[in-house]
């Protein structure tokens, strides 16, 4: 079958950029009341209190550049360890954010953005999918106007967004039009990969493998399919008993697959060995239905985001042993998009946006709804970032592959932050 035209139209996005402003202060200049980091006492798990909200920002110490000069070189002599190395670099970043201000914005969906993805190989570019079925094909790096693709309006909310790594002009989306499909950049439907022909079913996550060449997909009633890339079916089954509000193949291991869904479990399963709804090999208990989870860029650590107030490490080689635990308000709202922690593609660390809840027990009044960054081993806050003019909820939160520029996701608006001279230059 022919690919199938997606309807368009000439709706141009509105982009902004916001000149600079003597409002553009960082977080602590609005809040002198700062408090550090409390560790919680022992425990079976190491849980950390980020309800301060400046947590562990007075004691952050940047080495300067020239120890970073000094660290590479002796790197290349065989007399400096990688992960000192490594450390010095992800506080040299951590520095950098004191800098970080919105210098574009866009509004160009009718209904609150959903999902978000940054192009593999081009810095500058992104897709946003809205509640409506939009899709726009931002590259905020050029004065031409971003391509908008009209969806189909109230029941086609894009759940899940892939850029094609074999293909990276096409990508992939899951969605409540019941379908998950490859399109092209002007719409075109090239294949359709699965489809549940009614309304009361539909799809709510994706991830791609390219070496494995498979696509893996799950719904709303916990079925998960997969996929390879001619859209062959190789099983479908039910592994959770409600909606997979996630999938991710491990970035290293392509054949280990996390699921993550509103029964209140993670689940770790093996491509090579599914062979029912019981052949996971392990599952991973939460409090509270998951809205999330990540693999780390290296595939060591698996971080889930919980629709109430934690956020959960677990390292890959010891999925028995307790999770660090750090104690975050994000908690579900029918009319948000569901907040996911993510991680820096290239420090360990986690970003995530905060939605003040006066029930979490270190709340703060008039506590702002920030980008908080914690440090993956610690589970220390690091940073948190804050814009007064941009002051809403950040429900999504993704560093593009640099690691230099972020894309967040506020309401029916999309942010980029960058530092402020890089931004100026963009």
């Amino acid at each position: 079958m022919g690919p199938r035209k997606r309807p368009e139209t000439q709706k141009t996005p509105e982009v902004v950029v916001r000149p600079k402003s003597k409002r553009n202060r960082s977080p602590w200049e609005l809040e002198p009341e700062a408090k550090k980091l409390c560790l919680k006492g022992p425990g079976p798990s190491r849980r950390f209190d980020s309800g301060c909200l400046w947590a562990g920002l007075a004691s952050l110490r940047v080495p300067p550049p020239c120890s970073i000069v000094r660290a590479l070189h002796q790197h290349k002599l065989g007399t400096a360890a990688w992960p000192s190395l490594q450390q010095g670099l992800q506080q040299s970043f951590l520095n950098s954010l004191a800098s970080y201000r919105i210098f574009q914005k866009a509004a160009p969906f009718d209904r609150r953005a959903t999902s978000l993805a940054w192009h593999p190989t081009h810095p500058s570019t992104l897709a946003v999918g809205s509640k409506g079925g939009d899709i726009l094909l931002w590259n905020f790096g050029i004065k031409d106007k971003p391509t908008f693709i009209k969806g189909i309006g109230a029941g086609g909310s894009i759940t899940g967004l892939k850029f094609n790594p074999l293909n990276t002009n096409q990508f992939f989306t899951s969605s409540m039009e019941g379908t998950t499909r490859l399109q092209d950049f002007k719409g075109n439907t090239l294949r359709v990969f699965a489809s549940s022909g009614t309304c009361n079913f539909w799809f709510c996550s994706l991830d791609v493998s390219v070496r494995s060449r498979v696509v893996v997909t799950g719904d709303n009633v916990g079925n998960v399919i997969l996929l390879n890339m001619d859209g062959r079916e190789l099983w479908n089954l039910r592994m959770h008993k409600k909606k997979v509000t996630h999938v991710a193949l491990n970035p290293c291991c392509d054949w280990f697959l996390a699921t993550a869904s509103v029964d209140q479990t993670v689940k770790i399963w093996d491509l090579r060995q599914v062979r029912g709804k019981s052949s996971f090999l392990y599952s991973l208990l939460h409090r509270h239905p998951v809205n999330a989870a990540h693999f780390s860029p290296d595939g060591a650590q698996l971080l889930t985001t919980d629709q109430k107030s934690e956020i959960r490490v677990y390292s890959a080689s010891q999925w028995d042993c307790p999770p660090s635990l750090i104690p975050h308000p994000h908690r579900h709202f029918q009319h948000l998009t569901p907040i996911k922690a993510t991680w820096h593609p290239r420090y360990n660390l986690i970003v995530v946006g905060r939605y003040p809840d006066p029930n979490f027990k270190s709340c703060t009044s008039h506590e702002l709804r920030t980008i908080d960054v914690f440090d993956g081993s610690s589970g220390k806050m690091m940073y948190q970032l804050y814009d007064p003019e941009s002051s809403g909820i950040m429900s999504l939160n993704e560093f593009n592959p640099m690691g230099d520029t972020l894309a967040s996701v506020m309401g029916y608006h999309i942010l980029i932050w960058s530092q402020e001279e890089a931004g100026k230059r963009k």
